[in-house]
């Protein structure tokens, strides 16, 4: 859980979001929120260890830095206004594969979990397996929807090539991204609910990011809550 100074200092960030409010206040940011974040990636590890222990992950890796890489973005502002863990397949590109996300903002919790920017070769991968198995993939969906609502991403307007237009499996195919996505008010964060929370969904949606990892080329071993 974070103390309320954590939230606090999110807002004031969003109104003031330049390092002359930044760099005084800094160590408001590492003991109010780099460091309760830290735990709680810690906490989180310990869960994942009885359902997804391959996405067991380094706090300092977890963790995406608060400055924000302003090079080719056209929004200058030099400081990301949340703050986010990432819990990626070991050994595989944490954005390429699917894995799991949460995100703390002056407002709501942001929960993520799924595959959210594969190359070529992995939306290959991931397409063969899902115009093969759609019925599975559909069934295993069911339950992170009770938690994370419907599958989510980006498509692609036409069917991709090599791929049947008339496959029963078309809406799944034509994505870009497959995605669950939730949003918790942001009070949450200062309750021992917080870690519960997380890790229940995450739980829910293990089987999903097991079944599409497990046909990337560095695949994973036969997961205990998949067939």
């Amino acid at each position: 859980m974070f103390p309320a100074e954590a939230l606090t200092f999110l807002r004031g960030l969003a109104r003031n979001n330049d390092r002359d409010w930044f760099q005084p206040r800094k160590e408001i940011f590492e003991s109010k929120l780099k460091a309760p974040m830290l735990e709680l990636i810690e906490a989180i590890n310990a869960e994942l260890m009885s359902f997804a222990p391959e996405h067991v992950t380094d706090p300092k890796k977890a963790l995406y830095r608060i400055y924000r890489d302003t090079r080719f973005s056209p929004d200058k502002t030099p400081y990301k206004t949340h703050l986010a863990a990432i819990f990626p397949r070991s050994n595989m590109d944490k954005h390429a594969s699917a894995g799991f996300y949460f995100h703390l903002s002056p407002k709501v919790i942001g929960i993520a979990a799924g595959m959210y920017s594969p190359g070529p070769d992995e939306l290959r991968a991931v397409r063969t397996m899902l115009s093969q198995r759609h019925e599975v993939f559909r069934k295993t969906g069911k339950g992170p929807e009770k938690l994370l609502g419907n599958l989510t991403g980006s498509n692609v307007s036409r069917m991709p090539k090599g791929f049947d237009p008339e496959s029963p499996a078309a809406d799944l195919l034509k994505m870009k991204q497959w995605l669950y996505w939730q949003e918790l008010d942001a009070k949450i964060a200062m309750t021992p609910k917080l870690k519960t929370e997380l890790v229940k969904r995450f739980k829910a949606a293990a089987p999903i990011v097991y079944m599409l990892n497990s046909v990337l080329k560095k695949g994973a071993p036969k997961h205990p809550m998949l067939d």
